[in-house]
């Protein structure tokens, strides 16, 4: 790892220099869709495409994921809230000018389904602030592509009976 980014905490959510927020819904349930995102984070991978690599570390406090491109992140675990949110801080990381992020998946009961709200927040220099602002529709289609992805293999299982 490169570079140490700035400890931020849950506030840093609404507070940050750069907020991209996308939404999504799903046919699975929030008790199922928690479980893929804090609890199976080994198969973020089978469905999410810009993740190569996810595993716990720190018996589940953290995590470590690499993308595509070869991003790598090391990863506190900051919020863990059954069948309502998941969120995660960056503590290290090799992209050049973060100097701190955090990332939070909000769920909301809708009807049968989901409802998935991903916060993305950012600081750096401002050639990163604007570079992340001109990648939102891109991370965009890339958050909806994987909660599709998710809700279709969620769905597989509960037809499995698994």
């Amino acid at each position: 790892m490169a570079r140490r980014l700035r400890p931020v905490g849950m506030d840093f959510i609404e507070a940050a220099p750069v907020r991209l927020v996308f939404a999504a819904r799903t046919a699975a349930p929030p008790e199922e869709v928690y479980q893929a995102l804090a609890e199976e984070v080994g198969d973020w991978p089978r469905w999410f495409g810009a993740v190569t690599l996810a595993r716990p570390t720190h018996g589940g406090a953290g995590r470590e994921i690499r993308l595509r491109g070869g991003v790598r992140f090391r990863e506190t675990v900051m919020a863990a809230d059954p069948e309502q949110r998941y969120a995660y801080r960056v503590d290290e990381t090799n992209a050049p000018g973060v100097r701190a992020l955090l990332e939070e998946w909000r769920l909301t009961p809708a009807g049968s389904g989901t409802h998935v709200r991903w916060t993305f927040a950012a600081d750096g220099p401002t050639p990163l602030r604007l570079a992340l602002t001109a990648a939102r529709p891109g991370l965009g289609h890339s958050f909806r592509t994987a909660v599709r992805t998710l809700d279709s293999r969620l769905t597989a299982r509960r037809a499995a009976g698994r």
